[in-house]
């Protein structure tokens, strides 16, 4: 079973938000667990505050430390011998979240995600429990439970039994550097439109060839970045094939 911690001010947000669909029926199969940490419960103010003004001055409130480190203890459970868990901090200064990096983060089996919301959180917790800054892109949101939610889902996608359909977590878009190619559904013809004559062949080997075909077109077109990427893979790909013809 693939563990999530969320340490957040709104774990109903997340909640509501991973419990239906694909990753809904991932939790109650046991495939996946959800847990939403209130880091609220933690603090020591007995009013349930979590937040005060930054030093230095500045524009609105800051998390204070000992609420989310104890958080972070209760979930973590450090301890010597132990396995740290990884911790993901939502931040927009941290390396963007990929495809590749979901793939990477499925392999572990428990993660805790850091949410943090007004200004930000104290530099000294983030310094002491934080393993992996991430960002979901260059902007900035009002909190980190969405970023959290967005990679959750990516994540859980690469956990075996999520997908009905094993192919489905290594076929879409960005896999091999490619975006996915286009598909079709009943009926074979709307608003005039038709479904590829390939399509309906029943040959695979042309049939994957044309998804090939489309793939390297569509990614060329939309994302020549990706691209580039692709290329510079085929390229290596021909050498190392050459060279074992060679010898």
């Amino acid at each position: 079973m693939m563990k999530f911690h969320i340490l957040t001010l709104f774990p109903e947000m997340v909640q509501q938000g991973l419990a239906t669909s694909i990753l809904g029926r991932a939790a109650e199969k046991d495939l996946i667990s959800i847990d939403a940490v209130n880091i609220r419960d933690y603090t020591q103010d007995k009013h349930g505050k979590v937040d005060d003004y930054t030093y230095g001055g500045g524009a609105g409130m800051l998390m204070q430390a000992q609420p989310v480190y104890d958080a972070w203890k209760a979930v973590a459970k450090p301890a010597e011998g132990k396995k740290p868990v990884r911790v993901l901090f939502m931040s927009p200064q941290g390396k963007t979240f990929s495809q590749e990096m979901a793939k990477e983060l499925a392999q572990e089996e428990e993660l805790i995600f850091l949410c943090g919301h007004y200004e930000g959180i104290d530099e000294r917790v983030i310094e002491e429990i934080v393993t992996d800054p991430v960002s979901i892109g260059d902007y900035v949101l009002t909190g980190g439970e969405l970023p959290a939610m967005v990679m959750i889902d990516a994540i859980s996608r690469m956990v075996p039994g999520v997908l009905k359909n094993e192919d489905s977590g290594v076929t879409e878009s960005f896999q091999e550097n490619l975006l996915e190619y286009p598909q079709y559904s009943r009926p074979e013809e709307w608003h005039g439109k038709k479904v590829p004559e390939v399509l309906l062949s029943g040959n695979h080997k042309k049939i994957n060839a044309w998804r090939l075909e489309q793939s390297e077109r569509r990614t060329e077109e939309r994302r020549p970045d990706l691209y580039a990427k692709y290329q510079e893979k085929q390229k290596v790909i021909k050498k190392l094939s050459a060279k074992k013809r060679i010898f």
